[in-house]
């Protein structure tokens, strides 16, 4: 037997500060800490969980034979697997459900067999159906894990019946309806798996707990470590378990809510959740890897299952529990699905610059006995706060040793770039990236934004003169704002066409660091000249690289 792979859990490439992709809990960090009289004397003794076992105990009205405390819930599934599951045997479960089970299956060289359920009511006659006379356990989530769906009490006593064991993951039973739990400890072949990770936002603690008969947790406790959580986690669970119930009852209620708003609007926005009873809710997307990146672009972390069949177009949302968190989903989610504006940078996403700021900014470095390379300028942008070619070609002079005024480098970069009576300026080399035509297509169905370092009257310049100005809805100069990577300036351009939901495509990390900073979705554009790794590494930070301006068309909603 193969040896199985080790798990990660899912990572991103760009800073996450709002995770919706872990079904995690509202912590209350801070006040479970304050009233931990003296945390030092925890940390130099073995762990006493007994205190911690009690509390659980009275919390379900059983006896504290009838609790082990584990690491996690996923712990306690893991001692169920090695108490009472045989290698070569089988146990039965649901598709798709927790990822960890069929891993346990594996490790313990033991066969799943699989019930398909995506929606609707549990499958008891399929599961019942599958069972043989190999079968030495049933295991089975619900509120399930990653689709939402839940085994009622009737279905999960029937299953129980038929197996040597059942157990019930219930993790995320607190946003259910009902908690079976009482009925199902009625029985002697029964375990229930619980978390404080979800519903109580302890999952940093990784204290979880596993309830059965006298019997079955001291057969189960005598595999796994002997202290599965440490003494401040014991302690801090345990102060979680004191504060009054209303804490928890307030958030769940919250969850509640949230979740019924949440699927209504995915709904709206053309993707089909599934109904859900778990603080999450899973639903299909036409484009599941977009809905992922450009959620990230803006910070905001979601969960793919890119890897497990018939999951390869879902997306699983947590919901936050909380008003403000909430609204900034809701608001992510419209802006990556459903934009009212598109904004754009104009050098290098509409005007192919390349053969004229491109080379102003090395004729001018030039003119000052300075060489200057496009690599160098390339480089430049990827450090940021390079959207000011004038000062960008200053910057590039004093590192290579000479010292000019910015106004000497305005001047020069002017002449060239502007021209003269008697020499065109290299402004006059420029071109559009995108047709007029296009142009008006995309303006029909949503507003049109230009942000630009450009001075006014060189960007109305260049778009008067290639047919862009029919259709733009907002355009945003130096002369209006400050320049990017500062999000003020595309702030004022959904401000100019009243809307707050949008998309922009920009060719440097200023651009990108000023649509996330505004709430836009950054959508990176390889410039025309960029080499094409280099650029990708730049932009690595946007929801989605086009490898043209034009590629826009294909992503459209």
């Amino acid at each position: 037997m193969s040896s199985p792979a080790t798990y990660l859990p899912p990572g991103f490439d760009v800073p996450i500060d709002l995770d919706l992709s872990k079904n995690e809990g509202r912590s209350r960090a801070e006040e479970l800490l304050d009233a931990i009289e003296d945390p030092r004397r925890l940390i130099g003794r073995y762990p006493d969980t007994s205190p911690l076992r009690a509390r659980l105990a009275a919390l379900h009205g059983v006896s504290e034979d009838r609790v082990l405390v584990t690491a996690g819930g996923d712990d306690a599934l893991s001692r169920c697997f090695l108490a009472r599951v045989t290698e070569g045997a089988e146990v039965v479960s649901t598709y798709p459900t927790f990822e960890m089970i069929p891993r346990y299956a594996e490790q313990r060289g033991a066969r799943v067999l699989e019930v398909p359920w995506w929606t609707g009511p549990f499958p008891v006659d399929e599961v019942l159906g599958a069972m043989t006379g190999d079968t030495e356990a049933a295991f089975i989530v619900s509120p399930n894990n990653p689709t939402g769906g839940v085994a009622d009490e009737i279905d999960l006593l029937k299953v129980a019946a038929e197996t040597p064991l059942l157990v019930l993951d219930a993790a995320y039973v607190e946003f259910a309806a009902a908690d079976p739990t009482p009925a199902l400890l009625e029985l002697g072949n029964v375990v229930v798996t619980r978390t404080l990770s979800k519903a109580y936002g302890l999952a940093g603690l990784r204290v979880g707990y596993l309830l059965g008969s006298p019997e079955l947790v001291s057969a189960i406790g005598a595999y796994g470590n002997p202290y599965p959580v440490s003494a401040l986690s014991a302690a801090l669970a345990e102060t979680r378990l004191d504060r009054p119930g209303s804490e928890l009852t307030s958030f769940v209620d919250e969850v509640r809510r949230e979740r019924l708003d949440l699927t209504g609007t995915l709904t709206s926005l053309g993707a089909r959740p599934l109904p859900s009873e778990g603080n999450f809710v899973l639903a299909e997307c036409d484009d599941a890897q977009w809905v992922i990146s450009a959620a990230a672009s803006l910070g905001v972390a979601f969960r793919r299952f890119p890897s497990r069949p018939g999951l390869e177009s879902a997306v699983r949302i947590t919901v936050p529990g909380d008003a403000n968190d909430f609204d900034r989903l809701l608001g992510t989610l419209g802006s990556l699905l459903d934009p009212q504006a598109i904004i754009f940078d104009l050098d290098g996403v509409i005007a192919d610059v390349s053969g004229s700021q491109v080379l102003a900014v090395i004729e001018t470095a030039r003119s000052f006995g300075v060489e200057v390379e496009v690599s160098d300028i390339e480089a430049a942008k990827e450090a940021g706060n390079s959207n000011d070619d004038w000062e960008l070609t200053r910057r590039l002079c004093l590192e290579r040793g000479v010292d000019s005024p910015i106004e000497a480098v305005t001047e020069r970069f002017e002449v060239l770039y502007q021209g003269t009576v008697a020499s065109p300026g290299l402004k006059m080399a420029e071109t559009s990236l995108v047709e007029p035509s296009t142009w008006r297509r995309w303006a029909t169905n949503r507003q049109l934004g230009v942000v630009t370092g450009r001075p006014r009257s060189d960007a109305v310049e260049f778009l008067e003169r290639f047919g862009l100005m029919e259709g733009l809805a907002a355009l945003v100069t130096r002369d209006d704002a400050p320049l990017k990577p500062d999000p003020a300036p595309v702030a004022k351009a959904l401000e100019i066409m009243g809307v707050t939901r949008a998309w922009m495509l920009g060719d440097t990390p200023d651009d990108l660091a000023a649509a996330r900073g505004a709430g836009v979705v950054p959508i990176g554009v390889i410039a025309p000249g960029d080499q094409p790794e280099g650029a990708r590494e730049r932009l690595r930070y946007a929801a989605r690289i086009l490898g043209k301006t034009t590629d826009l068309e294909e992503m459209l909603p």
